[in-house]
């Protein structure tokens, strides 16, 4: 059976690591969220609107919702 799921792995990078270090104090994350959530800023090009963003963490989920993106969980 295939899967309809698929996903892009981001590399760690300084682009990422210089993004995440604000966002633990603008959204109430901790840093490896911050990365997390910086990855998927740098995924899609810091456009989130209407792109989805898959988490079970609901402090992570309300930083992604006000980042904008789409979250499901």
């Amino acid at each position: 059976m295939r899967s309809v799921y698929s996903w892009d792995e981001i590399l760690p990078s300084e682009q990422i690591r210089t993004l995440a270090e604000g966002l633990p104090v603008e959204y109430g994350i901790r840093g490896a969220d911050a990365l997390q959530l910086a990855a998927a800023l740098v995924w899609c090009r810091e456009r989130p609107r209407r792109r989805p963003f898959v988490c079970f963490d609901e402090r992570q989920v309300a930083a992604a919702s006000k980042a904008g993106f789409t979250v499901r969980p």
